[in-house]
């Protein structure tokens, strides 16, 4: 498979953000903005792949500014490295005041996401180069991201193995 520059999976998403996509606070619920995070993530997984893919991990999800009623939301995402099924996509998110026109950068997430086959199995994905500066430092920084989900993963793993489907009413002493 030949690898593929960065920017060839470059995705964009842009919203309006309406009074039914906010909380009390009259900001973007923070759910919202993560399922538009996963949703531009994988049409970047997608265009990279040209296969189906799914999300495996979403790392920490950093909410650095308010997104208000009214603003326009963001989305940039593009795959920053890859591995034999799995692909790491960044996004981040600006908010736009549409009367002002300030922009303000609100969140970062690091999305992993899986290529599958007509059977619903990890398939091979075409490595990825990068070619600007920043895709370069992301790209240099990925194989240590991909160690620590492969730890927190771990972790996980001893969690539900741990809490199982236990109920509260049922469960016995941990």
């Amino acid at each position: 498979m030949k690898s593929k520059p960065c920017s060839e999976s470059l995705s964009i998403k842009i919203s309006h953000v309406l009074p039914s996509d906010t909380n009390t606070h009259g900001t973007l619920f923070g759910g919202k903005l993560m399922a538009y995070m996963d949703d531009v993530a994988a049409i970047s997984a997608l265009r990279h792949a040209r296969k189906p893919v799914v999300t495996a991990s979403t790392d920490s999800v950093d909410f650095l500014s308010p997104v208000r009623e009214g603003d326009a939301i963001c989305l940039e995402a593009f795959v920053t490295y890859t591995h034999k099924t799995s692909m790491e996509v960044f996004v981040k998110a600006i908010t736009e005041n549409l009367l002002t026109g300030d922009r303000e950068l609100c969140a970062t997430a690091f999305l992993t996401m899986v290529a599958i086959d007509e059977n619903n199995k990890p398939t091979p994905v075409p490595g990825v180069y990068p070619e600007s500066e920043e895709e370069k430092w992301l790209h240099e920084g990925a194989a240590k991201r991909a160690e620590y989900r492969r730890l927190r993963r771990k972790d996980s793993k001893e969690v539900a193995e741990k809490f199982g489907t236990n109920l509260p009413w049922n469960r016995k002493k941990i």
